[in-house]
């Protein structure tokens, strides 16, 4: 009964913040200002509440308000560069490569570089409304690209996907204040990482501008907009290990270079369709507070019975006070290495847990240990 709840209430958000209305988003910040820890509101969480509010009591438990509301109310930027902080003046500061997989963000890794930090570009692509008629529209998603970045070289890619409540920009990447980036730029900086392009998509595999579109479908369709669209887009535009060619090419045959994770309902998508669909196309997965209808461990084996493609990582992280995500999340991932021998603890795979709830305290905690943990 309460997963049905939990149903009916991301349903309700769904529909309230997904394809029945989409404004045009901001454009990419350039001006690089510094900027301090704050909290956003997000005005679709507010479409959110008043949905709820209008739901009885006996159909929305205690917290599912709060948890919704977490997800949308708290982020947090790159912290300032003073220049007077030799932690962040390239010119007397030592490289020392210091992340660790752990419970904790270093704090020179959410610095905001002034030297030798990556780009951000807003792109437009054509993709399909496969929630509906399938007519062709134009979607827009944000690319991350490292410091340096040349057609020379060939680049890894992280598919990173945002929760029910959000839009591609909810991740911070149509700033250059970006969180993500500063984590980015700062690994690349003191040689934790090799710098890679990361793309953060709208997950909903609909038509953004049409009363008609179905919010609920659109994120468990987003599998074909992946494959059919935005992957071979950003194939075809950007130097990857993939052999592109706009006949036809074996996508396969560059699945290790490419990853996909997502925070909630980018967490579902990450299990269900990054794994249960796409397993020829991604390598690595990270799931951070992966939504209530991702699928159970059991599925996941069930799907997995046969697969013939490595999956080289897959990290979990969740909130132990995540009253929205944690049943849910432990039942998708915990005791995935006992139902399925393709993940061994350890050695691909990983499940963590601290106290935290449905937020990005949590998610920004994920994306600095899987960023460690991909492409290795």
């Amino acid at each position: 009964m309460k997963k049905k709840i939990l149903m009916g209430v991301m349903i309700m958000a769904t529909l309230m913040t997904g394809c029945s209305s989409s404004s045009p988003a901001a454009p990419v910040d350039n001006e690089g200002a510094s900027t301090a820890t704050q909290e956003v509101v997000d005005t679709s969480s507010e479409a959110v509440s008043e949905a709820v509010a209008e739901a009885s009591e006996e159909t929305v438990p205690d917290g599912i308000q709060e948890a919704i509301n977490q997800e949308t109310s708290y982020t947090e930027e790159a912290t300032e560069a003073a220049s007077t902080d030799a932690s962040v003046d390239s010119t007397t500061e030592e490289r020392e490569a210091t992340a660790e997989i752990g419970e904790m963000v270093h704090p020179k890794y959410t610095a905001l570089r002034t030297d030798e930090g990556g780009v951000i570009e807003r792109i437009t692509y054509p993709a399909h409304d496969y929630a509906g008629d399938g007519h062709e529209i134009t979607k827009e998603a944000n690319v991350y690209l490292p410091y340096g970045y040349s057609e020379d070289k060939k680049y890894n890619v992280l598919y990173l996907m945002h929760g029910i409540g959000g839009n591609e920009d909810e991740w911070g990447m149509n700033k250059n204040t970006s969180r993500v980036k500063a984590i980015m730029d700062n690994l690349a900086y003191y040689g934790d990482i090799e710098g890679f392009i990361i793309v953060t998509p709208n997950g909903r595999a609909c038509d953004l501008e049409s009363a008609e579109g179905n919010g609920v479908d659109a994120f468990y369709l987003f599998g074909q907009e992946l494959r059919n669209d935005l992957i071979p887009y950003i194939e075809s535009h950007y130097s990857t290990y993939a052999d592109y060619d706009e006949n036809g090419y074996d996508m396969t045959a560059s699945r290790e270079h490419r990853a996909m994770a997502g925070l909630s309902m980018g967490g579902m998508q990450t299990i269900n369709i990054g794994i249960g669909e796409c397993v020829d196309l991604f390598a690595y997965f990270g799931a951070f507070s992966a939504a209530p209808t991702s699928n159970p461990a059991s599925k996941t084996a069930g799907i997995l019975k046969d697969n013939q493609y490595p999956i080289k990582y897959f990290y979990n992280i969740c909130g132990l006070q995540d009253r929205i995500a944690y049943q849910a999340a432990s039942a998708a991932a915990k005791t995935l290495p006992a139902v399925c021998d393709q993940f061994v603890d350890g050695e691909n795979y990983m499940w963590q847990e601290l106290a935290g709830q449905h937020d990005f305290r949590i998610w920004y905690l994920g994306f600095y240990n899987f960023a460690q943990l991909a492409f290795k």
